[in-house]
């Protein structure tokens, strides 16, 4: 085990003392180096081998790689073409006098933007803006606004069709992601519908009032109802709907009804032909290293909807600009993966993953799932990054766990609800600070987004129940 410790302790070490010359705090050098010390520590010195190992990591995450970069440009076509703008208005124009259930109406709304783009900091910030004017119009205090803010995007961040923390779960225990997507409906639904008791029961007054003010101090009157809005940008909700029935069809599990639509068009075009057999195209993808990973039903939907985005005259006037957008928002996750797929390439091929799938056959198993549970959350604190606890700590973890004989599909939801519950908790919340800012600047006052950890306590409590539970299902 000494081959896995070192490794692990040098690269916890440089994650959380950021007083380390040059690479104190860089999540992605400690990668690195842990990579390569787990090769060295494992006996392998060859260069090719450490290009073998890059390439098979990032074979491993390839479809995770993917999902965020066409994500990411996704969530630019729908910002180009006004589609939560339109959401969001028509939902102040129909609960406008209801503060609880716009409250309500707005954390669905960022569930849905986190869900869409899978990063809670992109949703936090591309469509959490939005929201800060109509919640402070209500009362709510800066610390309850990032609060809420943060809650919908992380919630969406988990949230499928498009979910980092389920999608990278899957990967690390190497299995089929779609049940485990399927559960992810559920369980992300029940955290929604108490997350939002919660928020209405102990952050918004019945007697609060909605009073919006323009930039001349002038009262904000919307005189439109939702039907009419809807109606008048209707158009910006195609692409949205698209995708949401893709997802419907491809996930149901009902002989006639489920059809995985994208992977069927592609299966009907002859790619290659060798000899007498003929290849599709999706047969090809499936099979090539690393572009394998656009074949996923997931990440091919979203392709779709992207390109059916681009139909839209908004959309096509400048589709270099909005690739390129879509690109650099997600350029720093993107950067991220690739270190831990080679740190992850360096782990199977130094050996350190069968070294600890080993050593957990010899431990009670309260003790691994208690213990790998407590790491994970500690780690989550620590970092405020789901996919950083998830490569550091669940690349280990879920393996082992699936080697003393738990099912894959629950232990991938496990891993990623945990994640999830440690990222929340205080007080190092990567999104509450980013939030905290600009939910400050905004209204031009100070916010404690400590305090706002804090309020984000019970969202986290329920991810680590959920985690819990399927560790012993």
């Amino acid at each position: 085990m000494i081959t896995v410790l070192i490794p692990v302790c040098v690269l916890l070490g440089i994650i959380l003392c950021k007083r380390i010359p040059k690479i104190g705090g860089n999540v992605q050098a400690a990668l690195i180096l842990a990579g390569v010390l787990s090769l060295l520590l494992g006996g392998v010195f060859k260069p090719s081998d450490w290009c073998g190992a890059l390439v098979d990591g990032v074979d491993r995450l390839a479809w995770v790689i993917f999902l965020s970069i066409f994500g990411s440009i996704y969530a630019e076509t729908q910002v180009r073409l006004g589609t939560m703008e339109t959401v969001m208005s028509a939902l102040k124009a129909k609960f406008g006098k209801s503060p609880r259930a716009l409250v309500i109406c707005i954390i669905l709304a960022l569930v849905v933007a986190g869900s869409l783009l899978g990063d809670a900091i992109a949703a936090a910030t591309v469509i959490g803006v939005l929201t800060i004017g109509t919640l402070a119009a209500m009362g709510l205090t800066p610390e309850h606004i990032c609060c809420v803010i943060v809650m919908g995007a992380s919630m969406g961040s988990i949230m499928p069709p498009i979910t980092q923390a389920l999608a990278l779960a899957s990967t690390l225990v190497d299995t089929d992601p779609d049940p485990v997507v399927a559960i992810g409906y559920v369980t992300s639904s029940v955290v929604i519908i108490l997350v939002c008791t919660y928020v209405v029961t102990f952050f918004v007054k019945k007697d609060m009032k909605i009073v919006e003010y323009d930039a001349n101090g002038n009262e904000i009157q919307e005189t439109r109802k939702a039907g009419q809005i809807i109606r008048e940008n209707w158009t910006s909700l195609i692409p949205l709907l698209v995708l949401i029935l893709i997802v419907i069809f491809r996930t149901v599990n009902v002989p006639g009804i489920k059809f995985d639509l994208v992977p069927e068009l592609l299966n009907k075009i002859t790619f290659l032909t060798v000899g007498e057999e003929k290849i599709t195209l999706y047969q090809w993808l499936s099979q090539v290293t690393i572009l394998k990973g656009l074949s996923n039903g997931i990440v091919l939907s979203l392709i779709f909807v992207m390109l059916v985005s681009f139909c839209f005259p908004r959309v096509r006037v400048d589709i270099k600009g909005t690739v390129v957008s879509g690109v650099r928002k997600v350029k720093v996750t993107v950067g991220l993966q690739l270190c831990a797929a080679f740190m992850l390439g360096c782990f199977y091929a130094g050996g350190q993953i069968d070294a600890v799938m080993a050593f957990a056959q010899g431990l009670n198993s309260n003790i691994l799932k208690i213990g790998g549970a407590a790491a994970m959350c500690l780690i989550g604190m620590l970092t405020g990054s789901q996919s950083t606890t998830q490569n550091v700590v669940f690349s280990f973890f879920g393996p082992a766990l699936v080697n003393i004989g738990l099912n894959p599909t629950y232990v991938a939801v496990a891993g990623a609800n945990l994640a999830a519950a440690g990222q929340g908790l205080p007080p190092a919340d990567l999104t509450t600070f980013v939030v905290a800012g600009i939910v400050g600047g905004m209204l031009g006052k100070k916010v404690d987004p400590v305090k706002s950890m804090f309020y984000m306590v019970p969202m986290c409590l329920l991810f680590l129940i959920i985690g819990m539970v399927f560790m012993y299902i």
